[in-house]
């Protein structure tokens, strides 16, 4: 386990922030232990939380190129065919996954391939669930065309907490099964468009695991 890079910096900084605090409470309430250690209580909490928040699990993959892998950690909430119409403008299978503050935020690339397409869009903050969130929120679209020439699409979706999506990749660029393609903030949403012919292999409500859990079969 491993401290993720978006998050170092803000740990520092309120590492730094919560010494302040406590500092303070020390030297102004130097009789008070309750309050004390009250508050160093309430900064251990508040400091944990954020640090659970970006965590960045080491462990290893299996590459299966027959194998669809969840993108993210979460809870599936949506199974069902829909019209792409951003890019692949065909029917599809979508799947989607949500991201709650508490689970890890790193998002992985569900198969391997070479990026064949990338879009950022600006966009609302709609709460992630929301049947409209997948087209209206802030969002990045990537699509990765494997080696027997299917396209795969994922989007990074902002939800009402979520306000910073990081997207590292770029069209062009190969990236293996698994591998970590971006981060969101502070909890969101990812759709997975595959194949009509896809075999699914979660159900709603199912809890996933990014770049461990297998989500779909390709033909």
């Amino acid at each position: 386990m491993t401290i993720h890079k978006e998050g170092r910096l803000l740990l520092f900084v309120l590492l730094i922030i919560l010494f302040a605090l406590n500092w303070a409470i020390l030297y102004y309430f130097p009789h008070n232990a309750w309050v004390q250690n009250s508050v160093m209580l309430a900064s251990v909490i508040f400091y944990l939380l954020f640090v659970q928040f970006f965590r960045n699990p080491v462990f290893s993959i299996t590459p299966n190129d027959k194998h669809v892998l969840a993108p993210a950690d979460g809870k599936v909430v949506v199974i069902e065919e829909t019209d792409e119409i951003e890019y692949l403008k065909s029917r599809r299978k979508q799947i989607s996954i949500f991201m709650s503050p508490v689970n890890v935020h790193v998002n992985r690339m569900p198969v391997a391939g070479v990026v064949s397409f990338f879009r950022y869009h600006p966009g609302k903050y709609l709460v992630a669930w929301h049947p409209k969130s997948s087209t209206e929120n802030e969002r990045s679209t990537v699509v990765v065309k494997m080696d027997n020439g299917v396209e795969i699409l994922f989007r990074q979706i902002a939800g009402a907490l979520a306000r910073r999506i990081k997207c590292y990749v770029k069209v062009g660029q190969p990236f293996q099964q698994g591998q970590e393609f971006g981060f969101i903030k502070f909890g969101s949403r990812v759709d997975v468009f595959l194949p009509l012919d896809a075999k699914v292999t979660v159900s709603i409500g199912e809890t996933t695991k990014g770049g461990r859990t297998i989500i779909a079969e390709l033909p």
